[in-house]
């Protein structure tokens, strides 16, 4: 039996060969597999963030008092606020907000230094730009911020609750690390899920589909000899990702490593599975393409990378338990970010492990289905 098996991985040598051959002797192939990558990481990392590092403000000031001025002192000192333009009469101020000028406006009504050496609520009217609401929110809690610890240091206000606030596995709240450590996941499953759908469908297209029939090789070892060098460059790609997060970004790495790397083959397989199932059911591969992109863009967002799955109708948080990425990026922060073990993230693993055991014997079913 030993010599049998030894026997069939010999000649499965040459099929896998042949498999990754097809991928990396292209230059297109290579450039897809390579470049795209790195574009993403970098733009995900630099350009998709909703940290606040800029926010331009028209300020309208007609009170022209000392706690006003002291206030407006305050928020030009901080690191976030910039004064766009100051302007006289509030009438203007759709010319700085609508072309997108100003993000925010600050407007101290005429009567605001009067109330505040009264000793009464002296309200600031804060005009947002809501096009952009996640932004115009955050900047709206932050000058709250600013405006609380003014009242309270200099008109010697005591608040009623006092909030400490704490972070736990991302000290500074930097959506970069959130973004980057998703991408692990993320860029991979889009890969294998590209590479594997297009595999048979290749084959077809090209007119080696039936040389393949007639070699010693049955359907099964067809099969794995397609989704062996998937799942392998989706675990490449995955680690580089990882290479890049600890060492460009400084994401610290809390976790353990073979942790990691158990997860992520158990997600790859899951991602080869859905892959093949596409790949086999396809004709051409103009049509695995468009599968793939179809299946690709839903479970991306159903994976908690653009929004939390808990804000979700409740339908599809019950679709998102069939979504091999939502598991893989829950299992990614809680390796990368908090330290969580094996058996702790045994939540994520064993449906990940659940979705390759059906989608792998289903693209099988599918493969021998079409022969």
């Amino acid at each position: 039996m030993i010599k049998s098996f030894l026997q069939w991985l010999k000649w499965m040598r040459f099929l896998l060969w042949k498999e990754t051959a097809v991928l990396i002797k292209d230059k297109r192939s290579r450039f897809i597999l390579i470049v795209p990558l790195f574009v993403q990481v970098f733009l995900f990392a630099y350009a998709a963030t909703f940290d606040l590092k800029n926010v331009p403000y028209v300020l309208i000031n007609e009170s022209n008092g000392r706690y006003s001025h002291e206030l407006i002192a305050k928020i030009d000192a901080s690191k976030i606020f910039t004064r766009y333009a100051t302007l006289n009469n509030p009438k203007n101020l759709g010319e700085e907000i609508t072309p997108r000028k100003a993000m925010m406006a600050v407007h101290f009504q005429n009567n605001f230094d009067s109330l505040v050496a009264g000793g009464k609520a002296a309200p600031v009217q804060v005009i947002l730009d809501g096009r952009n609401s996640t932004t115009a929110s955050l900047a709206a809690a932050e000058l709250n911020q600013i405006i609380t610890d003014y009242t309270t240091e200099n008109l010697k206000i005591r608040p009623a609750l006092n909030f400490q606030f704490r972070s736990w596995y991302n000290p500074n709240v930097l959506t970069r690390w959130n973004f980057v450590t998703a991408l692990i996941g993320t860029l991979s499953f889009i890969q294998v899920l590209i590479l594997s759908g297009l595999s048979v469908a290749r084959e077809r297209e090209q007119g080696n589909f039936d040389q393949l029939l007639v070699t010693p090789y049955t359907p099964f070892d067809i099969l794995i000899a397609k989704a062996i060098p998937p799942i392998a460059i989706g675990l490449l790609q995955a680690l580089l990702v990882w290479v890049l997060a600890f060492t460009w970004f400084g994401i610290p790495f809390r976790g353990n490593f073979f942790t990691l790397l158990i997860g992520l083959i158990c997600f790859t397989a899951s991602s080869v599975g859905v892959g093949l199932s596409i790949s086999s059911l396809s004709k051409t591969m103009q049509q695995a393409i468009v599968f793939c992109f179809v299946f690709i863009i839903p479970m991306v967002i159903l994976s908690g990378l653009v929004s939390p799955v808990e804000n979700m109708p409740k339908f599809f948080q019950y679709v998102t338990y069939l979504n091999p990425l939502m598991y893989a990026l829950n299992f990614v922060h809680g390796v990368y970010l908090a330290d969580q073990s094996l058996w702790n993230l045994g939540k994520d693993i064993i449906p990940m492990m659940l979705i390759a055991g059906v989608t792998l014997p289903l693209a099988a079913w599918f493969f021998r289905r079409q022969l």
